[in-house]
């Protein structure tokens, strides 16, 4: 009996828990979903807010903390955006700067010198003068905003037909760009928010000169490699210092930059994400995240799908080469994850439900307005038919579209061949100098790809054609020809039988004949090209004029948010600088939960429970030993609430006194559908901890003169 009544108070402790677990969640495993009950909310867009509209009164409802004007215009100039995408941050008053190392990764051997091994092994600058170039980096410094909607929605409306609105459009904005930076020593670029409800003229002051400054190794920055990506718990130390020179070759000198938290923040204080999201759809029309579903995305996953089996492959056949293939296998497998996860959240009943109810709600308005029933009452109607009319072959020309998707050379050399001959229809004199008698000889030459890494390319091979047979399953004629209806490796055999691509000689005397005659070639991967060609050249004009009217459509439903809700909701992320509130906080996942934060004790558990294999968990010489004054209870990582999107790597996590605490690497997979909604349930932003990362440089990497720097926020002689 005295069993019993403990094993009862057992399960009311353990109900308890899960009561209080959930208390804040939508939805959870435990309790079945009522679709008709689900309702869409102004939280669903997330908290992405661009820095001329921060929700202050919301922040000090929430936190307590009513952030100023000073302080927004010192988070603002302290933040800093790539050129070619990622986030970053000032650090110290000498331009010290902060991001991740994956958005360095691909330039590291650029800078490496005889004997290095820098993606490997790490960087680590001692004195400033070894601080090393990276040449053609820029990193940009937003200085102001300006609202330049009215402008542009004048001269939109002045066009008599859609084509007519984007060239006036696209005109004003160029005459915007140049009237704001002729004055200026700032570059500008006007931005569109809420899909055209709204355009903002962005200014910002460059800086040209960008030197590494540290580099870890890479194993400790991607622990886990393609298996943790957008995955949570997590620990990895994903980060890099630079730094930004003057015109007179000295650290620049800045008045804004985030001070250094030692502790990093606890669970349930207000954080703030300082970055630029790359891109979001979170106001599109439910006729369009359908068309996402059915056919672009999931076409685009196959394709990913089938192209990461044939790197995972060469990868693993040739351990020797790991550091050279890795980032190969890496770049293919983040976007193979991020699709999925588009395509796992576009088939999430409950997300649609919440995007068909926030739809509903709006038509529901503007049929209860004459005014707006005037404006916008066919609205979703023309969207719709749109997908109706693209639907007749978006597929067909998307099929033959991602057939350039991680294309094999045989592919490469067809379509060489193709182009050769197509110059070759000219007349000599309308021919550009590669294509005459002096050049050709030398012009021939190079239509052959030459195969390197042939068993790679016999996979990539295999991969273009499983990813047809998939998405066309052998219905139109000269794709089935191709490979013979066939796949994997009777795909290969068959392709190898009827085609002589792959033969350099066979090139070479084709090349020879005539251009008709050569674009005649029986050859299957030529006849596939040249038909191929021909289909998109078909659909061309028409899919043009669907896409600018849609384009059109979806300014028309921007503005029409923007004019029922305003700035109640965030604009969709467009590659922008953006702040974003949150906490750090656990969530349910796979029936069980994650902490908020990690600790040290994972990093070394992942590595040993693994094998101690060098892929995916392995750890760098440096690491292994764990040093004896660390404290493996200090936090590596954690989650939180925060609202980020790709993009936002490298961006700085900061508390109310804007002092960094996280360095944003990525988001959980379910951050994923953040694409078109955001669920604060278990959506998270993950991040590596200030405090461990702290600890990693002085007690790993022992870089004295950079901690120094940091924790001073300057350079002291």
């Amino acid at each position: 009996m005295e069993l019993f009544k403990k094993h009862n108070l057992l399960i009311l402790i353990v109900l308890f828990l899960a009561i209080n677990i959930n208390a804040n969640a939508q939805r959870s495993i435990y309790e079945p979903i009522d679709y008709k009950n689900v309702k869409s909310s102004f939280e669903d867009f997330g908290s992405m807010w661009t820095f001329d509209a921060v929700p202050v009164q919301k922040y000090e409802k929430k936190y307590g903390f009513k952030p100023d004007k000073k302080w927004l215009d010192n988070v603002q100039k302290s933040a800093l955006q790539f050129g070619g995408g990622c986030s970053a941050s000032f650090v110290s008053e000498d331009g010290l700067i902060m991001t991740n190392h994956h958005c360095i990764r691909g330039l590291l051997k650029e800078i490496q010198q005889n004997g290095e091994n820098l993606m490997r092994d790490g960087y680590y600058a001692k004195t400033l003068e070894e601080e090393r170039v990276f040449p053609g980096l820029f990193v940009d410094q937003l200085i102001s905003i300006t609202d330049v909607t009215k402008e542009i929605i004048d001269e939109l409306n002045k066009g008599k037909n859609d084509e007519e609105k984007l060239n006036f459009k696209n005109n004003k904005i160029k005459e915007l760009i140049d009237k704001y930076q002729k004055n200026s020593e700032l570059t500008c670029k006007v931005v569109s928010l809420y899909n055209g409800g709204k355009y903002s003229l962005y200014s910002y002051k460059r800086y040209n000169d960008i030197r590494l400054v540290m580099a870890p190794d890479v194993q400790i920055a991607a622990t886990g490699w393609d298996w943790d990506n957008f995955t949570y718990p997590r620990y990895e130390l994903d980060f890099a210092f630079l730094r930004a020179y003057d015109e007179n070759q000295k650290p620049v000198k800045v008045k804004n930059f985030f001070t250094w938290s030692k502790k990093g923040a606890n669970p349930g204080e207000a954080i703030f994400i300082i970055g630029r999201p790359g891109n979001t759809d979170r106001l599109l029309s439910t006729r369009e995240l359908e068309y996402y579903r059915d056919i672009r995305h999931s076409m685009i996953l196959h394709r990913l799908n089938e192209a990461y089996q044939a790197y995972f492959n060469f990868y693993i056949n040739n351990p020797e080469r790991k550091d050279e293939l890795l980032g190969q296998l890496l770049s293919v497998a983040n976007g193979r994850k991020v699709y999925a996860g588009l395509v796992m959240s576009l088939n999430d009943k409950y997300i649609m439900t919440k995007k068909y109810d926030f739809e509903n709600n709006l038509k529901e308005k503007v049929k209860a307005n004459a005014d707006l029933q005037k404006k916008y009452g066919n609205l979703w109607n023309d969207i719709s038919n749109i997908f109706t009319e693209l639907d007749k072959f978006e597929k067909e020309v998307l099929t033959i579209a991602f057939s350039e998707y991680y294309a094999s050379d045989y592919q490469i050399t067809a379509k060489n061949i193709i182009f050769y001959a197509k110059k070759m229809q000219f007349p000599e004199d309308k021919r550009s100098n590669f294509y005459k008698k002096d050049e050709i000889d030398k012009t021939r030459a190079n239509v052959y790809k030459e195969l390197i890494d042939k068993d790679l390319q016999n996979d990539l091979l295999i991969a273009h054609a499983n990813f047809l047979s998939k998405v066309d399953g052998g219905k139109t004629s000269y794709i089935k020809d191709l490979y013979g209806g066939k796949t994997n490796k009777e795909a290969l055999d068959y392709f190898m039988k009827n085609s002589k691509i792959w033969d350099e000689k066979f090139v070479e005397e084709l090349l020879k004949k005539g251009a008709n005659d050569i674009l005649k070639s029986d050859d299957p991967m030529i006849k596939f090209y040249i038909k191929s060609q021909e289909k998109m050249k078909e659909f061309a004009e028409k899919r043009k004029e669907l896409y600018n009217n849609l384009e059109i459509l979806n300014q028309k439903l921007g503005r029409l948010i923007f004019e029922i809700y305003g700035e109640q909701i965030p604009p969709d992320a467009t590659s922008t600088l953006r702040i974003s509130d949150g906490v750090i906080k656990d969530y349910e996942y796979n029936g069980t939960i994650a902490p908020g934060k990690t600790t040290f004790y994972g990093l070394w558990d992942r590595y040993y429970s693994f094998g101690q294999k060098d892929y995916p968990w392995g750890l760098h010489e440096r690491w292994k030993k764990v040093p004896e004054a660390l404290d493996l209870s200090i936090p590596i990582g954690f989650a939180s609430t925060n609202d980020m999107v790709g993009g936002n790597s490298g961006s700085a996590v900061i508390n109310k006194n804007a002092e960094i605490i996280g360095l944003i690497h990525d988001g959980n997979l379910e951050s994923i559908a953040g694409g078109f909604i955001f669920l604060e349930e278990n959506n998270r932003a993950v991040a590596t901890d200030s405090w461990g990362l702290m600890e990693a440089l002085k007690l790993i990497y022992k870089t004295d003169r950079l901690v120094d720097e940091i924790l001073k926020s300057k350079i002291e002689n």
